[in-house]
C-alpha cells in the first residue's frame, strides 16, 4: 500500500509560482509512472501532468509551458514535484498526487491508469 502525501498549495494571484510536492511512503521512484491531477468544484478530475520511469513527461495543453513536473530521490524517499508558473485562475482547484501500479517509457492522462491517490492540496488562484 503506497501512500501519498502533497503539500505546497497556497493562494495566490494570477501570474504567481508554487510548486507542490508529493511524497511517497515506499521507495517507488522510477518504479511507476506517477501524475497529477486537479479537480475544481463542480467539475470532473483532470489530469495535469505525469511522468514515466525515464522521466518523459506529459502534459495538458491547458498547462503546457507553464506547469513542469519531475521527480527525484531523497533520503530514500521519492517526491514528485508540479512546478506552477505563471498561474491563471482557471487554475483555482484541488491538486493530487497519483501514482501507477507500474512503470513504463511513457505516461498517459487518464485517471483510471493510477492506483493510489493523496489527499490533496488547495490551490487558489485570484485574478
Amino acid at each position: 500500500q503506497v501512500q501519498l502525501v502533497e503539500s505546497g498549495g497556497d493562494s495566490v494571484q494570477a501570474g504567481g509560482s508554487l510548486r507542490l510536492s508529493c511524497v511517497a511512503s515506499e521507495d517507488t521512484y522510477r518504479r511507476v509512472n506517477m501524475g497529477w491531477f486537479r479537480q475544481a468544484p463542480g467539475k470532473e478530475r483532470e489530469g495535469v501532468g505525469c511522468i514515466s520511469r525515464n522521466d518523459k513527461p506529459v502534459y495538458a495543453d491547458s498547462v503546457k509551458g507553464r506547469f513542469t513536473i519531475s521527480q527525484d530521490k531523497d533520503n530514500g524517499k521519492h517526491i514528485l514535484y508540479l512546478q506552477m508558473n505563471n498561474l491563471k485562475p482557471e487554475d483555482t482547484a484541488m491538486y493530487y498526487c497519483a501514482a501507477a501500479t507500474f512503470s513504463s517509457y511513457g505516461c498517459n492522462l487518464g485517471s483510471s491508469s493510477y492506483y493510489y491517490w493523496g489527499q490533496g492540496t488547495q490551490v487558489s488562484v485570484s485574478s
